[in-house]
């Protein structure tokens, strides 16, 4: 718990979020433990940092990347989407996409070093998203890290045409 404080108010948000997600996701911590580890900092130096990690980590979350990718885009202004849902239409499973804005139908993907490996999974998991409706958009490492704006403004488009329609 120290340590996830002590990053929480030291490191970027970003990285002090991928450490909640991932010690939240695995079952390190419980999120009641760390609202109460971080409600007992009041006057710590960086505790506004601290909070904000907080609110936004998630524990759905599933990898690095997929958390840095979600924060791309709430750090800009987006809204937050759903992390990791499942998506069923008649009562049949179709797909858990990485992020989703359900009302907007769109999915977003993260492909990690390990996409090759499991191509024809996300293939047919995409097929099965774009046959029930949903539009999906498929963002890459060297996408978070080096055009974050390129993403952002691939999203709100994406949201911006729903919105329109």
């Amino acid at each position: 718990m120290r340590t996830l404080t002590d990053l929480g108010r030291r490191a970027t948000i970003q990285d002090a979020v991928v450490a909640f997600d991932e010690a939240l996701h695995r079952g390190i911590v419980r999120r009641e433990q760390l609202d109460g580890a971080v409600r007992a900092l009041t006057r710590a130096k960086g505790i506004a940092r601290l909070r904000r990690a907080l609110e936004l980590s998630n524990d759905a979350a599933e990898s690095p990347m997929e958390t840095r990718l979600r924060l791309v885009l709430v750090l800009s202004g987006l809204p937050c989407p759903s992390v990791q849902p499942n998506i069923e239409s008649q009562g049949q499973f179709i797909a858990r996409p990485d992020l989703l804005y359900a009302k907007e139908r769109l999915a977003i993907e993260f492909d990690g070093g390990n996409h090759r490996e499991r191509l024809v999974d996300d293939n047919r998991r995409q097929n099965r998203l774009v046959n029930a409706g949903y539009r999906v958009l498929r963002f890459t490492s060297s996408d978070v890290h080096g055009r974050p704006d390129a993403i952002v403004a691939a999203i709100r488009s994406e949201l911006h045409a729903h919105s329109a329609a």
